[in-house]
């Protein structure tokens, strides 16, 4: 089995509610989807496909390929399944490996005993065959074996991403409940932003909303901070064609003139780890950052993008101290950013409603366990009804 020529299933996965933007990626990548599900994306290809995927997707989690489809109703079974298969085919005796799973069975109670059986089906086949073994644990940064176990339904993938591809590699700073970088990218993509006009990010906290824009405009993708993926330890790795594709990845990088980005926050701390996650992204002559209450945030002229994303509050008194930030959030969008389109990303629907605008689109997303939503916000430069008069004069109506 050459998994880097066969074409075969692949399973890319992501967080739920990015799979329409997943979609778009893989489609702008020259790839069909055969189906895209609420936590994926489906397609044909071969390990070299996953390589590329791998490289260049911002909203994906892992990319899976499939390796073996089987039935199977009992933990005994699926070790058989598991040891028949010629994993001397996919890596090295001599290696490391690791196994993750997704499992629904009434015989299984924790997917760690379904990881058990598969790993000890593993070494055991590889010591009747070649008399070694690969060692095994929990760390991803080598080969990965993932198992689907649903009901009576089994199959077996080369996880050929390992650590998630959500984290995009520059961010070695979180900083305070920072937004995942996939969710991040996913928002933009979902937005107007037009990647050239101004974007304005108050509240910025350690930076990934500014800095995913920045990466956006300037097309630079999550592989250009990544140096280690599970497919390179599957056997028949050709490090020669993933430097070609990450050659490609330098190739795509471009400037775009007079671009601006700002971001700022009240507190020092943040707008120190941001800068910092900025320099490492590459991008921190990209963005401007100023420290200071969000109401004093430069915004260049109309038109253009402002997007906050406040905190939610957990807690009772949390909710009600915030409800005079989400009320100054509206004052601000109303009286200085006339012209942008306005974003909020929130996962307390009732304190949006003390930002005192009706929102034009509500896009759903889910993080942390939350039900979020991203408001968008017309902020015309004059009245609704100024704008729509000046349309039908225009019009002749």
């Amino acid at each position: 089995m050459n998994v880097f020529q066969e074409s075969r299933r692949i399973i890319i996965t992501c967080n739920k509610r990015l799979s329409p933007y997943l979609e778009k990626e893989v489609r702008d990548l020259g790839f069909e989807p055969e189906r895209v599900f609420q936590t994926g994306v489906e397609l044909l290809g071969t390990v070299r496909d996953c390589i590329r995927l791998n490289l260049n997707l911002r909203c994906a989690s892992q990319i899976l390929y499939s390796l073996h489809e089987f039935r199977v109703n009992s933990p005994q079974e699926l070790y058989d399944v598991v040891f028949k298969f010629p994993w001397e085919d996919i890596m090295a005796g001599e290696g490391y490996f690791s196994v993750t799973s997704n499992v629904d069975h009434f015989t299984i109670n924790t997917p760690l005993f379904a990881n058990v059986k598969v790993k000890d089906a593993i070494a055991d086949r590889f010591r009747r065959n070649t008399a070694r073994r690969p060692n095994s644990g929990p760390d991803l940064d080598q080969t990965v074996v993932h198992l689907y176990w649903k009901e009576d339904r089994g199959e077996l993938f080369a996880d050929t991403s390992g650590y998630t591809l959500a984290k995009h590699g520059y961010r070695k700073v979180p900083g305070k409940a920072p937004m995942l970088e996939a969710l991040a990218a996913a928002t933009l993509m979902a937005g107007k932003w037009d990647r050239q006009s101004p974007f304005v990010n108050p509240m910025c906290g350690s930076g990934t909303l500014a800095i995913e824009a920045a990466l956006l405009a300037t097309d630079r993708r999550p592989g250009l901070y990544r140096d280690n993926y599970a497919f390179m330890h599957l056997l028949g790795y050709e490090e020669s064609f993933y430097r070609e594709e990450r050659e490609q990845l330098d190739a795509r990088v471009h400037d775009v003139p007079g671009l601006q980005i700002i971001a700022s926050d009240i507190s020092d701390d943040a707008v120190n780890v941001a800068q910092s996650n900025a320099g490492m992204a590459g991008v921190a002559n990209l963005i401007r950052f100023e420290r200071g209450d969000f109401a004093k945030t430069t915004v260049p002229p109309a038109p253009g993008v402002v997007y906050f994303n406040p905190e939610y509050g957990e807690r009772l008194g949390e909710v009600q101290a915030l409800e005079e930030t989400y009320g100054r959030v509206g004052d601000f969008l109303k009286q200085q950013c006339k012209g942008y389109t306005g974003y909020i990303f929130t996962g307390n629907l009732d304190l949006a409603k003390k930002i005192g605008l009706r929102a034009s689109r509500r896009i759903e997303f889910y993080t942390a366990k939350l039900d979020c939503r991203l408001l968008e916000y017309e902020l015309y430069a004059g009245t609704r009804q100024k704008k729509q008069s000046e349309s039908e004069s225009e019009s002749g109506v």
